[in-house]
């Protein structure tokens, strides 16, 4: 993965695990050597669904502390992503304190960045929205993301295993229209090392990238680079 990004002149952003980083410490640098974001992704990849809050705001912390031991003490992410896309009621108000800038775990739009809210309020009569956070959302989407469409998964039976073609036409379809009918819009692909990185899958992805880079108009960022030039643009906060 790192090598194609090189080779097409791309840079992303990582969520890497704490865990997986004191793991796998030299392969962690290299992607911030190469120019590349990371972001908080959890202790153990662990969802943060079911912790009480001073126990989630203690995983997000020591999160932050493992990373700065392979990163170094000045490691500063500024974006966050739940494992399982899973948030609590207190995640975003817990990013915003400690002064991320960003969040990539949410649904509400397609295509375009939003400011994250706090409090909402469900029931059987109506949906009543919360407050509106600094947070910027960089939304995510099942349809866009490798594991459902390459992962088998035997206990309980989970049967992706698409073929490449299949996923090449997939993404194309959605860039494609991203690109022509959302103005501003961001496009943002999730993927797996583990998953995306078997060889027919990582040359779908290098045609992808060429097709992307084919169009106008179209610039490749990292998602804490996104967030900031979005920043300014999004109303909802002073």
């Amino acid at each position: 993965m790192l090598d194609l990004l090189r080779e097409k002149d791309v840079k992303a952003t990582f969520f890497v695990p704490a865990h997986t980083a004191v793991s796998f410490p030299r392969q962690t640098r290299r992607i911030i050597e190469e120019g590349h974001e990371i972001g908080v992704h959890g202790y153990c990849h662990e969802t943060p669904i079911g912790y009480t809050r001073e126990a989630e705001a203690d995983l997000l912390d020591r999160s932050i502390a493992k990373l700065r031991t392979v990163l170094g003490k000045d490691f500063a992410p500024i974006g966050y992503r739940s494992p399982a896309w899973d948030l609590s009621a207190d995640s975003v108000e817990l990013l915003v304190q400690r002064g991320f800038l960003y969040d990539s775990s949410m649904m509400a739009d397609d295509f375009r960045p939003y400011r994250a809210r706090r409090g909402d309020r469900v029931d059987e009569e109506a949906f009543v929205p919360g407050e509106v956070m600094r947070l910027i959302e960089m939304p995510v989407a099942w349809e866009l993301d490798d594991f459902p469409y390459f992962t088998f998964i035997n206990k309980p039976l989970f049967g992706g295993l698409r073929t490449p073609d299949d996923v090449y036409d997939c993404w194309r379809g959605e860039f494609d229209y991203c690109h022509e009918a959302i103005d501003d819009g961001a496009f943002t692909l999730t993927m797996h090392p583990q998953i995306i990185g078997r060889g027919p899958r990582i040359r779908m992805l290098a045609r992808l990238i060429e097709h992307m880079q084919s169009q106008s108009n179209v610039s490749f960022t990292a998602l804490g680079d996104e967030a900031r030039r979005r920043d300014p643009l999004l109303p909802g906060v002073v």
